[in-house]
This record gives structure tokens, C-alpha cells and sequence, in this order.
């Protein structure tokens, strides 16, 4: 099979479920760069069936590609409603020092919403990093958080309650807690010199614009921003726009 089933164990001793495609014809010397994409904050590793198209289309440009499953997200073990930033930084850590052991030396993350906030956490802190592409990202998370949830949140109660969000399930106050521990604009300004590509759409109705154009302004140089007219956070019915984004700034990289 083109797609290779892959476990890769977390801090935490948790099996995180992963996808491998490698690149078709594997490009020679030191290797095809490997693109880790990071999932949405309910999503999985194969996105509906998108993401697993576009890492064939990477393969066949010389990139290999890494989906994964957060924790307690899709296949991966563990308790979704434990989610923390922090706590999706630590599985990225895992993934990326699971290809690094495998002889990697070369890695793009690819981000989407809130998937999009753990890279740049991430590669903020990581020079293993070479560059980060982000769809949909949010800068401002717990503004945005706040503002789902149904009651004012006390960020100094217990960890460990209960908040239920507007229209779907509920969170721990952790989750709340630990997103003040991060400023994302000013891990976006930590990427550089590498090189970092946001894109967004003007109709997004989850993350505001203004979150990409903030994430934008305080990034250091080389960087862009890619607004796709009328997509919404998911971007329907223009992915092929994002992928035309996207695959010319991955060349470019290479060129």
C-alpha cells in the first residue's frame, strides 16, 4: 500500500496512530522533505479523505507525508476532553522526533486552525524545524475559546471542571488555563529566518481574518499571507486553491 500504518508512542506512553506516504520517486542525497500536518482541533489525520489527497500529490512532487492523530482524536489512545495546547505541542514533539529517528532531515508542518496554532508553538521553539504553513490559523485562542463557551470562565477554578461549550460537549478549565501560558503572534515572530506561509479565507466564520493579518505583522521576514476570496474555515469548494498555494511556496522552498 502507498499509505503505511505507523504507531508512534508519546511522553505520555500513548500510541498516536499516523499515516506515512513517501515520495514517489524518493528523491535522492540526503532525502525527500517530509511535510508533518496537524489536524483541526475535532478533526482527524485523514481529514475526510482530503488530506490523504494531497499527500499523493506531494509524493508525486518529491515531498513525503505524515498524518497523525492527536490525542484521543480518531485512532490515537487517550481522553479527548483532556485536550491542552500544550498538550498537542508535546505529540508533535513525538512526531517529529519519531521521523527525525528515521532519518528525516528536512521538515514543512502544515497546520490547520487550531492545528495551525500547535506548529507555530511548536516551531517557535524547535530549529529542526525548516518551515511552517498554516490554514486557518488562530492567534488569539482563548479570545476565541471564550467566546464558545456558555458561562464567564473562572480561570483560577479547579483544573479539572467542567465547561460546556455552546453547541457541542465541554472542556476542562486546564484547557482554558494552559492557553495563557502561549502569545501565538509572538511565536510566529520566532519562526524566522524560516520561512512561514498563512493562508486563510475572507469568509472564514470560526477564526477572524484578523487573526491571520495579526500572526502576519508580527512574523519576521521571509513570510506571506494568502487570503482565498469567499472560503470559509474549512475551505470548501477551494481546496484546490490552497493546494495551488500551497505546492508553489513547498517549490519555491526547494528551488
Amino acid at each position: 500500500m502507498l499509505w503505511q500504518k505507523k504507531l508512534i508512542r508519546n511522553r505520555c506512553g500513548l500510541n498516536l496512530a499516523a499515516l506515512l506516504r513517501e515520495a514517489d520517486p524518493v528523491s535522492p542525497g540526503s532525502g525527500p522533505p517530509l511535510v508533518i500536518v496537524c489536524h483541526g482541533f475535532t478533526g482527524s489525520k485523514e481529514g475526510g479523505g482530503g488530506a490523504m489527497a494531497m499527500g499523493d500529490e506531494l509524493a508525486r512532487r518529491g515531498f513525503s507525508t505524515l498524518l497523525f492523530d492527536f490525542t484521543g482524536c480518531g485512532e490515537s489512545e487517550g481522553r479527548w476532553g483532556g485536550i491542552t495546547l500544550s498538550r498537542q505541542v508535546d505529540d508533535l514533539d513525538a512526531v517529529v522526533g519519531w521521523a527525525q529517528n528515521r532519518g528525516y532531515r528536512r521538515i514543512v508542518l502544515n497546520g490547520r486552525s487550531f492545528g495551525g496554532a500547535t506548529a507555530l508553538a511548536y516551531a517557535a521553539e524547535d530549529s529542526r524545524i525548516d518551515a511552517v504553513c498554516t490554514w486557518a490559523a488562530v492567534a488569539r485562542p482563548l479570545q476565541l475559546f471564550s467566546g464558545s463557551v456558555s458561562e464567564e470562565i473562572g480561570l483560577k477554578g479547579p483544573a479539572d471542571e467542567g465547561i460546556p461549550l455552546s453547541g457541542s460537549g465541554g472542556l476542562r478549565r486546564h484547557f482554558f488555563q494552559d492557553l495563557q501560558r502561549y502569545d501565538l503572534p509572538g511565536c510566529a515572530a520566532r519562526i524566522s529566518p524560516r520561512p512561514l506561509l498563512l493562508i486563510h479565507g475572507t469568509a472564514d466564520e470560526v477564526v477572524p481574518l484578523e487573526d491571520a493579518r495579526l500572526l502576519y505583522s508580527s512574523a519576521g521576514e521571509p513570510k506571506e499571507l494568502s487570503l482565498i476570496e469567499g472560503a470559509d474555515h474549512r475551505f470548501s469548494d477551494h481546496a484546490e486553491k490552497v493546494w495551488t498555494v500551497f505546492f508553489r511556496w513547498l517549490g519555491e522552498l526547494e528551488g
